[in-house]
């Protein structure tokens, strides 16, 4: 399913913000994240335009305080459950900040991160917790050092609220 950290099943989108692993370091985490630009707005590419570095800042009020960011995560799932990739599982994406997880700081050094379209307010679609579920049950097989899940909130829980407490963890197959 996989090719040099890229996945077959979704549509690839390069992302310049991304960087090396450490040597020999294998992704042991997967990140649950939630986006939408603007916040609870879905009918556009902001999000991939956001993390190709192209997103209009004039297009909407609550875009500058995004300007200065250089963000990328591995996948990203649409309301309508396609599968975005934008950074090769293994290379380090720039998803979680500053972050720790059991102790280890760093998060991005050892993990794979998941962005699902939306807001930690509402509710997720079905669609998207298929392809999520389809893509963990892949990226367990070609990756057998993935062996922890979490939300964004978990590892920066100072800063982050990710995916919320409307994201459905029992509907998730890991």
């Amino acid at each position: 399913m996989f090719k040099n950290g890229w996945y077959k099943r979704a549509t690839h989108l390069q992302s310049p913000n991304f960087n090396q692993r450490s040597d020999n370091e294998e992704p042991s985490l997967v990140v649950l994240h939630c986006i939408s630009l603007p916040v609870g707005e879905y009918n556009n590419n902001n999000v991939e335009d956001f993390f190709l570095n192209k997103l209009d800042i004039a297009a909407h009020e609550s875009f500058e305080s995004v300007e200065s960011m250089t963000v990328s995560a591995h996948f990203y799932i649409k309301r309508n459950g396609k599968i975005i990739q934008f950074v090769s599982v293994n290379d380090r994406a720039w998803h979680a900040g500053k972050s720790v997880f059991n102790g280890r700081e760093g998060c991005n050094d050892f993990s794979v991160g998941i962005e699902l379209q939306g807001a930690d307010n509402e509710d997720y679609k079905d669609r998207q917790y298929e392809s999520l579920n389809r893509l963990l049950g892949d990226l367990r097989k070609s990756y057998p050092s993935l062996i922890n899940i979490t939300g964004h909130e978990n590892i920066a829980p100072e800063r982050k609220t990710d995916p919320g407490k409307f994201f459905e963890w029992d509907k998730v197959i890991f």
